[in-house]
Order: structure tokens, then C-alpha cells, then sequence
């Protein structure tokens, strides 16, 4: 029998951002990560994802840190491990499509600050929404430009889709592509299905990525890495499985002594997770880590909801005291996405699909209450859906509106310099600006709390129309 030809797998590890986005809601302060960087970097990683996702949002909202000076430093930590970011397309890290002056600034900043490669998405896999972002990353000396397709199920979703976009991706002038699969959809033969047609039809470098939600995702990498698969995103144990990504050191050690070793040593993994295993007790003592995210949910596979969505889902009906309709909204779901052309349930595309669902059940009469998000989608503003959507609900919502057929940003002018202006007095650094145009309120609740830390004095208890301050 032939020898197989040696192909070590690369390793990408997500305990710095997916992970603990996806187990403890983002929550993980810098300080948390700072002591163990300098053994994380002498691993050996092909690169540690670090920033972008949920991760600003919530440095400023619940952590009241500011997110540029994380990234700042954890790369200087960082002397010799690549550092990525994920980056929602033309919504940057927000919830709606931003100029295109705003996308180049943030690639820009981002780059300058120390990201290496910038995964960047489309949660309706519109490549015209990426086309901005990843021109700015080309600019860039030392950046690496990633698309990452969303990876979702569908009668459209064949593999001449996924091989066609791969070509369009390489066309583009991408660095490499990522197959995103946010809700552990793909199974394992599948993936050997997928990952050899991707390789058929570009020479670009292919990385997966999924979650281990359905309880798919070790058999998923392990048939992805033996049909060619460059690079796979894991997690350390101690933030893995359940609602995150496979275990580092179980993958590492699933290839050694194979053709595919990544020649990561177990030694250095090991110290990486004994320094977070305390960590992870006390989230589970805290309540922030709840045990149910650890667990299979095969409902993922009944209805491609992403673990992410699920929990939306839940908190909306509680609030709305519907809990007990929990599995009628969960069978409505994939009726609204129908409705809304087939999109990839990701963010933003997820709750907007999510949201919808609920009110469908909720007001007991479907689109009695249409979202504003929802009018979007059929107005064509998050871009092109992979199926046409319902005529007779898109005629409902816009009534003699016409859809737009065009780039959505082609629509929305510059926007720099009024946000500059907007922000004034409030600007510390350059990198300000960006944090405002994405979460303005958020934004500039942090920045008065900064002011604070600094003066001693709570801008938001001063009495500004006297211009006075309670002592």
C-alpha cells in the first residue's frame, strides 16, 4: 500500500473569543487572558482568534473595557502567533450595513493594532457585501483577507453552490476561504463531500469551522482532515464542545503519529488548559456558564437553529410570557426563513428570522406584525437571498416600494466625518470613532465612564443644564 503523503493539519484556537462567546456570552475579561498569553504563543498555533465577533460589544456594554486596548495588548503578548478576528461583511462587527469610508477605516485600525487575518462573513453569503472589506484588507501589508461562507442546508445549497462561491471567493482576491458552520450542520460524510469539491475547485487554503452543538463536530473535523482540509478551529478543553468547538488537545492528539500531525506538543497544551480549568469552575459556580451549552442538542439538526439563536429564542417568549410556546415557534422558524428566501441562519439573519417566528406565534396570525429587519430582507437591503422570498408577503410588507437589486452600500453615503463631529470631546484616540459608528449609545455610555475613572466625577450624574455636579 502506498504511503500517504504527509499533510499536517493546522490549528486555529477560539478560546480567546468563539469559545467563550459561545459558552459564557462573551463574557471573558482581558485580565482573565493576559497571564497565560506567553504559553499560549510558544504552542505553535497557526493562529489564535482573539477579537471581532460579539467581543467589542460586549468589552464596552458589560465589561467596561475598551476593546482596541485588548486587542493592543494581546499583541504584545503575541510575538510570534498570528492574530485573528471575525468580521460580519459590511456590517463590520454591528447589526446593519455601514459605509463603505467606515469598513476601510476599521480594517485599517484593526490591522494597524495587530490583527493578522481578518475572517470576514455575509450572513446572506451576498460576496458583494465582502468585496469593500476585503479590498481594504489587500491595502493592508501583512493581512490576510479570509471569506468565510456560512455554511446552512437547503435544496439550493448543492455542492455546485459551494464550489461556484469558492471560485467567486478566489476571484475576489482572497486569502483563503472558511467554510462557517455556526450551528454543527455539517456531518461527517458531508464534509468529505464538501471539502473535496472545495479543493477541486480552487487552490485556495480551506479551514473549517463548526460547533459542537449537535454533537457532530470531532467525526466532522476528523473526515474533513482526511479529505484535505488545511486548517480546523478548536477550542481548549476547558471552554470546548457543548455550544463551542471540539477540544484542542483531543484533535491534536486524534492526528498524531498520522500523515496529518500538527506537531503541537500535549505538554504546552496541557498548561494552556490547567490555567483556564479554574476559571471555567468558577463561571459554572457564578451561573455564567450554564451546564445545559455543554450538553448535545439534536433539535439543531431538526431545525438548524444555532445554539446562539436558541437561547434568543427562550429569553424573547419569557419575555413575552409565551414559554409554553417554545416548540411552535421553533416549527415556524424554518417557515419564516423560507419566507425570507433560504438565508443562513447567522448573525444578523438569525434573529431577524428568529424574531419574526416568535411574533408569527405570539399575535396568533403570521405577519400581523412584520419587523422593521424583516422589511429589509424583502426590500433586498441585507442584500441577495439565495431563493427568491414570498411575492405575496414582500408585496404585503412594501406594499409599492421596489426591492433594490444593487449593492446595499451603494445606497448609504460617507460617514466618517459626521461621526467624527458627532463624537467631539469625547475622541481620546483615532480608533474612538469606530467604537461610536458601530454602538453609539454603548459607546458613549464607556467613554463617559472612562471620563470618570479618570476625574472621579460621573458625567452622568452632572446636572448639564446648570452645568453643575452634585458633591
Amino acid at each position: 500500500m502506498a504511503e500517504i503523503q504527509k499533510k499536517p493539519v493546522k490549528i486555529m484556537e477560539t478560546i480567546l473569543r468563539d469559545a467563550h462567546q459561545s459558552l459564557i456570552a462573551t463574557r471573558m475579561p482581558t485580565e482573565e487572558m493576559l497571564p497565560i498569553i506567553e504559553k499560549m504563543d510558544e504552542v505553535g498555533y497557526h493562529a489564535v482568534e482573539c477579537w471581532g465577533g460579539a467581543t467589542f460589544d460586549a468589552c464596552l456594554r458589560f465589561l467596561k473595557e475598551d476593546p482596541w486596548e485588548r486587542l493592543r495588548k494581546l499583541r504584545a503578548g503575541f510575538k510570534k502567533t498570528k492574530l485573528q478576528m471575525l468580521f460580519r461583511g459590511q456590517n463590520i462587527l454591528g447589526y446593519r450595513p455601514y459605509a463603505d469610508d467606515v469598513v476601510e477605516y476599521f480594517v485599517r485600525k484593526s490591522v494597524e493594532n495587530g490583527i493578522d487575518i481578518i475572517r470576514i462573513f455575509d450572513c446572506m453569503n451576498d460576496l458583494r457585501n465582502l468585496e469593500s472589506c476585503v479590498r481594504a484588507a489587500k491595502k493592508e501589508e501583512h493581512a490576510e483577507a479570509q471569506v468565510a461562507l456560512s455554511y446552512t442546508l437547503g435544496d439550493s445549497y448543492t455542492l455546485d453552490y459551494w464550489m461556484k462561491k469558492a471560485k467567486a471567493i478566489e476571484e475576489m482576491g482572497a486569502d483563503s476561504i472558511c467554510i462557517k458552520d455556526m450551528a454543527g450542520l455539517l456531518l461527517p460524510y458531508r464534509a468529505t463531500e464538501l471539502i473535496t469539491a472545495l479543493k477541486e475547485s480552487t487552490d485556495l487554503p480551506v479551514e473549517l469551522h463548526t460547533h459542537y452543538t449537535s454533537g457532530v463536530a470531532s467525526m466532522t473535523y476528523l473526515k474533513a482532515v482526511e479529505a484535505g482540509v488545511d486548517i480546523i478551529d478548536t477550542a481548549m478543553s476547558p471552554f470546548a464542545l457543548g455550544t463551542s468547538q471540539p477540544a484542542t488537545e483531543v484533535m491534536v492528539e486524534t492526528f498524531r503519529g498520522t500523515p496529518y500531525d500538527t506537531g503541537l506538543s500535549l505538554r504546552k497544551l496541557e498548561e494552556v488548559a490547567d490555567y483556564f480549568r479554574p476559571y471555567r469552575d468558577q463561571c459554572l459556580k457564578d451561573g455564567l456558564l450554564n451546564p445545559t451549552n455543554l450538553g448535545v442538542n439534536i433539535k439543531t439538526l431538526v431545525y438548524q437553529v444555532p445554539g446562539g439563536m436558541l437561547s434568543n429564542l427562550t429569553s424573547q417568549l419569557a419575555t413575552q410570557h409565551a414559554e409554553d410556546k417554545f416548540y411552535e415557534v421553533l416549527e415556524e422558524v424554518p417557515n419564516v426563513r423560507k419566507d425570507l428566501g433560504n438565508p443562513p441562519l447567522v448573525t444578523p439573519s438569525s434573529q431577524i428570522v428568529g424574531t419574526q417566528a416568535v411574533f408569527n406565534v405570539v399575535m396568533g396570525e403570521r405577519y400581523k406584525m412584520i419587523t422593521k429587519e424583516t422589511k429589509d430582507v424583502l426590500a433586498g437591503r441585507y442584500g441577495e437571498t439565495t431563493d427568491p422570498v414570498n411575492p405575496d408577503l414582500q408585496k404585503k410588507a412594501l406594499g409599492d416600494e421596489e426591492p433594490i437589486t444593487h449593492r446595499p452600500a451603494d445606497d448609504i453615503a460617507p460617514e466618517l466625518e459626521t461621526l467624527e463631529k458627532e463624537l467631539g470631546a469625547y475622541k481620546e484616540q483615532d480608533e474612538d470613532v469606530l467604537s461610536y459608528a458601530l454602538f453609539p449609545q454603548v459607546a458613549m455610555d464607556y467613554f463617559k465612564y472612562r471620563d470618570a475613572q479618570k476625574t472621579g466625577m460621573d458625567a452622568s450624574k452632572a446636572d448639564t443644564e446648570n452645568g453643575a455636579y452634585p458633591v
